[in-house]
């Protein structure tokens, strides 16, 4: 076995709809195992032609987190390298989801909002040691099999690194699950253009106006620069997943335009990069 994936989270975030996109791209699933079961299935794993293994855990059986929080400390030091995936998304984005869907929340609490509670105070020592946060709140079902498969997808072996670059507006609030933000509310704003207002950073028009201002291109020189010494020591420091949040006003014009041209840098910096507009229906 090759690789071993862990994908814990809250209920309701995402873990069923991540374990079929793991399934879906050729990868052996066990769902819900119980704790005792967890060193069993990596020795059978070990043994047999079983060479990516995803477990998804979430509440453990008797509502006993401290020993799931140990067992993951466990996989740890093992010599198998083990990525940890918490999926996380937002109280009211958790009520609405179990709403929709009539589904009785695992935990016993007078009611959901108080269910949530406890569970979030629980889970919070894994996703403190999580590699990845990703936060489901604003993504579809098929936004978030993309995300997992594009997590997952084979990397050369001298590069592991995976950055996502996400253009995102400040209005609607900073990603939480940003490593690094980067403010391009210093450029003028194309909004203010009539001709220019109606379209977004994806088209030409847009795209050569911001670059076209001064401050644009030693902005962007300073950026690679900053980027061209922290990539490879994430490397160094065995850190897999990277989100580069770059925010304009409304998340349509400038962020849009720096991140493409920022991920198209990383690209041919040889990792491998992915943009993500977060507000650019909006």
């Amino acid at each position: 076995m090759s690789s071993l994936l862990v994908v814990a989270g809250l209920s309701g975030a995402g873990r069923s709809t991540a374990g079929a996109a793991l399934e879906d791209a050729g990868w052996f699933v066990v769902d819900n195992l119980p704790l005792s079961l967890i060193p069993k299935v990596l020795e059978l794993a070990a043994q047999g032609s079983i060479d990516r293994l995803a477990l998804v855990v979430g509440r453990p059986f008797g509502d006993d987190y401290e020993a799931l929080v140990e067992s993951l400390a466990e996989l740890r030091v093992g010599q198998l390298r083990m990525t940890l995936v918490f999926l996380d998304a937002s109280d009211d984005v958790l009520v609405s989801r179990y709403e929709g869907t009539k589904r009785r929340h695992p935990i016993s609490a007078e009611g959901i909002v108080a269910a949530i509670k406890v569970e979030r105070a629980s889970m919070a020592p894994i996703k403190e040691s999580a590699d990845i946060v990703i936060e489901t709140s604003e993504m579809s079902v098929h936004e978030l099999k993309a995300r997992i498969l594009a997590l997952v997808d084979d990397d050369s072996p001298v590069q592991r690194l995976k950055v996502l670059v996400t253009s995102f507006g400040f209005k609607y609030g900073v990603p939480i699950d940003a490593d690094m933000v980067i403010d391009t509310r210093f450029l003028p704003n194309p909004y203010w253009r009539s001709d220019l207002r109606n379209l977004v950073g994806l088209d030409a028009p847009v795209r050569e106006f911001v670059m076209g201002q001064a401050d644009t291109e030693p902005f962007l020189d300073r950026l690679f620069q900053l980027l061209e010494f922290l990539l490879p020591r994430f490397v160094e420091e065995g850190k897999s997943y990277l989100n580069i949040a770059i925010g304009c006003t409304g998340g349509r014009h400038r962020s849009v335009v720096v991140a493409e041209v920022v991920a198209s840098y990383i690209q041919g910096s040889g990792f491998r990069a992915q943009t993500q507009h977060r507000d650019l229906a909006r």
